[in-house]
């Protein structure tokens, strides 16, 4: 496995395996265990998934030392605030069975994330954290954040995939040495991805697949990425993208694909934003 060193100098998996939308109990549990076994190290989960404790389960049973697997977790908006953030932390760390988290990112840029911040750089500086991130913020929303606090954002992860490929993002964190992370690498399936006639006729000159492709675009673009199967024989096929690369040529038919906007979310939406804003996960 490759590794991108964060700006704090911590290395972090260029790909790792997500849990969103897997349930809590047996089959996250076991889906975290047959990842582990298949080589992936980076496991990211969130409290609003409401699975960390069997995410945790899974890493304490493995017998991989704790130091080799990167953990990610996320606050949720209902726990923003600068109180509020330092005892979600202590839960996520109870529910995880974990005395620290490798990566603990604010899920979305909304409620009193500015509180959140100053809250997560505190326990940063105290350990209980090696790195802290956000998600799902705006070029504009990063800037604004990465200008007036201490400590930069390690990571952004957002929606990347190659319908929505947001070059702005990617430029505006490249300029504040944010590691820009993909969540829904395969477009939640949309626009028929794992069949589409670009990729698929990519991936046949390279003897891969289309999903395999859509990894390797996004990281050949210094993107991290972080796709979700309950399969095992798909986790081993979303982690053989290291043995080749994609041309010049690829590259530019896949950017074509690009429509510009999400089809997923979009926190501009004040409907959206009261959605996010009333998900309570306890």
């Amino acid at each position: 496995m490759d590794f991108v060193e964060l700006n704090n100098g911590i290395k972090m998996p260029k790909e790792g395996f997500g849990v969103f939308q897997v349930p809590d109990g047996q089959l996250t549990e076991q889906a975290v265990t047959d990842a582990l076994a298949c080589g992936y190290r980076l496991i990211d989960t969130a409290s609003a998934y409401g699975n960390e404790e069997a995410v945790g389960r899974a890493i304490r049973k493995s017998s991989i030392a704790r130091d080799e697997i990167f953990v990610t977790t996320k606050l949720w908006v209902q726990d923003s605030g600068y109180q509020n953030t330092k005892a979600a932390l202590a839960l996520s760390l109870k529910k995880l069975g974990l005395d620290y988290i490798d990566l603990y990112l604010i899920h979305q840029p909304v409620g009193d994330y500015y509180g959140s911040w100053r809250a997560m750089e505190e326990l940063y500086k105290e350990g209980k954290i090696r790195a802290i991130g956000v998600c799902n913020m705006y070029p504009h929303v990063l800037a604004d954040l990465c200008l007036h606090n201490e400590i930069i954002p390690a990571v952004n992860q957002i929606e990347l995939h190659p319908f929505f490929q947001q070059e702005n993002a990617l430029k505006t964190m490249k300029e504040f040495g944010v590691q820009p992370e993909a969540w829904g690498p395969f477009a939640e399936g949309k626009h028929g991805i794992f069949s589409h006639p670009v990729l698929t006729a990519i991936a046949e000159k390279y003897g891969k697949t289309a999903a395999q492709v859509a990894l390797r675009w996004n990281v050949e673009r210094g993107v991290v990425v972080i796709p979700k199967s309950t399969h095992k024989e798909r986790m081993e096929e979303n982690l053989a993208v290291w043995d080749f690369s994609l041309d010049a040529e690829d590259m530019r038919e896949i950017g074509e694909l690009d429509i510009g906007h999400s089809e997923i979310v979009n926190h501009a939406d004040p409907e959206f934003v009261k959605m996010i804003s009333g998900w309570k996960i306890h």
